[in-house]
């Protein structure tokens, strides 16, 4: 069964709901640069949800740009937005074209990123990879829970680079592909799309762990024309 891309907007990712709300007032100029954000308990109370949706919301944020956060202090939003930020509106991705395009910019992206993580990871970029496949193959595999450890996985995995700039551009980009995972789960026999999709997680960590970067990429390539497969999305193979 293809993937309903109708299904996305419901199915949203509810942290980029109110990342894209609260990024909007950014943008319209309500909320100034150098300006805090409200507290995480004013906005889990303004919007109805859990201190942690807040706090992916804020992460996601901060990825794209458009706040810096500092500890035991708060979220502010970033002096010259505008300049040196990134924002493509969750509404852009609810059909398959957009969609289409931001996969497109993942692939290249990612390949790279897994061929220079064999190359530069250390003990601690390992300990996280492991640390998220530990919970994409646990007892919570089938929950949402599933789907955050996937991102963490890809985050880590930029972070191993040691190029600042990967985890900046992955992270912004897997906030985004968060909610097609969603819609490939609901077009798929979960067990299946589950099995497989850490199946191709741990090639990938395989291959970085014995500093092959060619085996890396590859296994990158296979996961992301995978995930491609998985959402009926047709792209080009070179």
């Amino acid at each position: 069964m293809a993937a309903d891309f109708s299904q996305i907007k419901r199915s949203e990712h509810l942290p980029a709901r109110i990342a894209g709300h609260i990024g909007k007032e950014i943008a319209e100029g309500r909320i100034l640069p150098g300006e805090k954000l409200p507290t995480e308990h004013i906005l889990a109370k303004t919007f109805g949800v859990s201190r942690s949706v807040v706090r992916e919301a804020i992460a996601q944020l901060r990825n794209e740009g458009l706040v810096d956060t500092r500890q035991g202090v708060g979220a502010f939003v970033t002096e010259g937005f505008g300049r040196g930020s990134i924002r493509i509106e969750q509404n852009d991705l609810h059909d398959r074209d957009s969609f289409r395009s931001l996969f497109q910019l993942r692939i290249p992206l990612e390949i790279e990123a897994a061929g220079l993580a064999a190359i530069h990871h250390d003990k601690n970029d390992m300990k996280k990879l492991d640390d998220s496949l530990a919970q994409m193959t646990g007892a919570e595999k089938w929950t949402d829970q599933g789907i955050v450890a996937d991102l963490v996985f890809h985050r880590a995995l930029a972070a191993a680079t040691h190029n600042e700039y990967f985890p900046l551009f992955i992270g912004f980009i897997a906030e985004r592909i968060s909610v097609a995972i969603n819609a490939a789960r609901a077009a798929a026999i979960l067990e299946e799309i589950v099995e497989t999709t850490i199946a191709e997680h741990v090639a990938i960590r395989d291959a970085v762990a014995t500093r092959d970067p060619s085996t890396a990429r590859a296994a990158m390539r296979r996961h992301l024309m995978g995930a491609a497969g998985r959402l009926d999305l047709t792209l080009e193979t070179f």
